[in-house]
């Protein structure tokens, strides 16, 4: 008989239960937290821990006005776990595939595809990162038990890893520790939706309540006028990596630096921010102001446009500077190409994202012949009155007969000033000749040419000046006409420059200003003087002389300028068609200044191959690339606020020249 309301055999069943109960529970909890601790632990920190990544905003670049030449707008990727998709999340694709314009059928496979191809051995070497160092890619964490650095080995497809703050990280582009299942399969834990979503966009797609979906900010490169300057300021590629250009140069300045933190996340991937820890907040990149003017760029690259319709060159360059700072105002090629379509350029028309005015060289023609002429006057070896008989075609030199290059037209005696505004190559021969193999030599030097001048972008070259040394008979007679020699625009334009500069060579700069995210300021460029070519006596002899071309009597009246005395150079250089200078393919150049007196603005037209429409089937520089600087000029006046020098009238300077009759 039973003395209260249970049994003793009951209360004996239910004490054993319970404590068969609450032993269970103890000996699961020494498995957990003793025995299987370790594993559970690194499954833990795979699954649960996170480094989130906060992406730093790369800086702008601007023109000298800070008007905007490249930014970058924040967007959104949109991922997808398939591990945690529901059932519900399912019947929202219609409208998500509506949302994203991506068709539903792909949407659904890429929800419910959670496992990936079998996993292969991929080996991953860690050598020098600290201990407790975190290698990550989105979801999927992988800790360094040793103080190592990272070397992907073995691991093709694999992107290189980026530093990342204290802890040493890398960001992957794909997965580097995927968690496989019981049957070794990769469980996908990320798959891309879309990426470039607008921030708009995203916010309205997270309404759906669809919580396998997962956002990362990323920014992209705009460039909000699309070609403009295009060979200047390069671009950034999608895997935001800077290709030439400034994007490039200042990419140190530019590119800022990602921040981070360390958090955990639930089983439906959703951030605990509780267990956030250590942070490290991004730094926004550097504005880079550049020289550029984009009135006047959009100026030279609509002239280089009318250029390309009229004479379908092989290709052309402009370039516009400040001949007292040595700052460009403008600097472009054609063909070009959209900075923000660089992905579409065919491979075989690559080669109009070279910026041309720097990489390739050509012969410059008759516009070397300032070179001679400067070098005769400085050594004061003539004077703009002496003489020179342009009508011989052999001189005695150095003991040997040299024979003279040919001329265009029947000159006798010249002098200089005529030489200049005739462009008489035989007149030119014999500047050079009076100065000498090594002073002649020395001037080309001095000018800018057989160098770089330390142009920050595009990969300037060099040109080609052989020393005296490696000249053979000819040279010293077709090198002062252009000949023998190779240069590029910029180097030509420099060279010009000098003469519109006092006789300074001076550092061509494209970059203005470095300024930080408050725009205060971080680093200026200024006027940078490479060395003195000659003397400021013979800059302005020469500048007063080359008015004369830009005259009636001179080689190219059409580069005139009402109201300015324009002092500049023409230039038609041969090509070379298979070993042989051809008369069908030249190179028409106009290099020049204005005002003369008080220069205030260096243009340099440089015009490749358009013989095939030029007039008479010959691209000379005085028709193809006089007007077009002429044009230039004209429309930059308002825009720079140009003045006439007042120092000088055309009728007096022709007349000290010896060119007024």
């Amino acid at each position: 008989m039973s003395k209260g309301f249970a049994s003793s055999y009951r209360i004996v069943i239910l004490a054993v239960g319970l404590f068969a109960c609450f032993g269970g529970v103890a000996v699961r909890l020494v498995w957990l937290h003793v025995i299987d601790r370790e594993a559970l632990v690194k499954t833990i920190a795979r699954t649960r821990q996170q480094m989130i990544v906060e992406r730093a905003k790369r800086g702008d670049i601007r023109d000298r006005n800070g008007a905007i030449l490249a930014t970058s707008h924040s967007q959104v990727v949109l991922g997808v776990d398939p591990t945690v998709v529901r059932p519900a999340d399912l019947k929202e694709l219609p409208k998500l595939a509506a949302m994203l314009g991506v068709p539903e059928k792909e949407l659904r496979r890429l929800f419910l595809t959670k496992y990936g191809e079998p996993m292969a051995a991929r080996p991953v070497v860690a050598v020098g990162l600290p201990e407790g160092a975190v290698v990550f890619k989105r979801d999927n964490l992988v800790r360094v038990g040793a103080p190592v650095d990272l070397v992907v080995a073995e691991a093709p497809g694999l992107a290189r890893p980026l530093a990342a703050a204290a802890v040493g990280a890398g960001d992957f582009d794909q997965d580097l520790d995927p968690v496989p299942d019981e049957e070794g399969r990769r469980v996908i834990r990320w798959a891309k939706i879309s990426e470039g979503v607008s921030e708009e966009l995203a916010a309205m797609v997270l309404k759906l309540g669809l919580k396998c979906l997962t956002t990362d900010r990323v920014f992209r490169r705009v460039y909000p006028n699309n070609q403009l300057a295009a060979h200047v300021l390069g671009y950034v590629n999608r895997q935001q990596e800077p290709a030439a250009g400034v994007e490039s140069y200042a990419d140190f300045y530019l590119r800022g630096q990602n921040g981070w933190r360390v958090g955990e996340r639930d089983g439906r991937n959703r951030e605990l921010a509780q267990f956030n820890t250590r942070k490290v907040p991004p730094s926004d990149g550097y504005t880079v102001f550049l020289t550029i003017d984009t009135v006047v760029q959009d100026l030279v690259e609509q002239e280089l446009a009318q250029i390309a319709r009229k004479y379908e060159p092989l290709k052309a360059s402009i370039i516009v500077s400040d001949p007292r700072s040595g700052f460009i105002l403008g600097m472009a090629n054609y063909p070009s190409f959209n900075l923000n379509e660089y992905n579409s350029v065919p491979k075989e028309e690559t080669g109009r994202m070279r910026n041309v005015a720097i990489t390739d060289v050509y012969e410059p023609g008759s516009v070397f012949k300032i070179v001679a002429a400067a070098g005769a006057l400085e050594e004061k070896l003539a004077k703009a009155e002496t003489t020179f008989d342009c009508a011989i075609d052999r001189i005695d030199y150095n003991g040997r007969v040299r024979k003279l290059p040919r001329e265009d037209h029947n000159f006798g005696r010249l002098t200089v000033a005529e030489i200049i505004a005739h462009s008489s190559n035989r007149g030119a021969a014999q500047l050079a000749m009076a100065l000498g193999d090594d002073r002649f030599y020395n001037y080309v030097l001095a000018f800018g040419f057989g160098r770089r001048l330390g142009f920050p972008v595009g990969g300037e070259q060099a040109g080609t000046v052989h020393p005296p040394k490696r000249w053979d008979g000819l040279t010293i007679t077709r090198m002062p006409m252009g000949q023998s020699v190779a240069c590029t625009v910029l180097q030509m334009h420099q060279a010009m420059s000098v003469l519109a500069a006092d006789g300074v060579l001076l550092r061509p700069q494209i970059i203005r200003q470095i300024r930080d995210a408050s725009l205060d300021m971080v680093y200026r460029y200024d006027r940078d003087e490479i060395g003195r070519a000659v003397s400021v006596k013979t800059a302005q002899t020469m500048a007063r002389l080359l008015m004369a071309v830009a005259t009636k009597e001179g080689t190219a009246p059409e580069a005139a300028i009402a109201g300015f005395d324009v002092a500049g150079k023409t230039g038609t250089a041969q090509k070379y068609v298979d070993g042989k200078p051809s008369n069908r393919h030249h190179i028409a150049s106009f290099v020049g200044f204005f005002p003369a007196g008080r220069p205030q603005v260096v243009i340099s037209v440089i015009v490749d191959d358009a013989d095939h429409k030029a007039p008479g089937g010959v691209a000379y520089g005085s028709k193809v690339a006089a007007p077009s600087f002429k044009r230039i000029g004209e429309r930059l006046i308002p825009i720079l606020n140009i003045q006439a020098s007042g120092q000088v009238t055309r009728p007096t300077v022709l007349a000290q020249a010896g060119v007024s009759r």
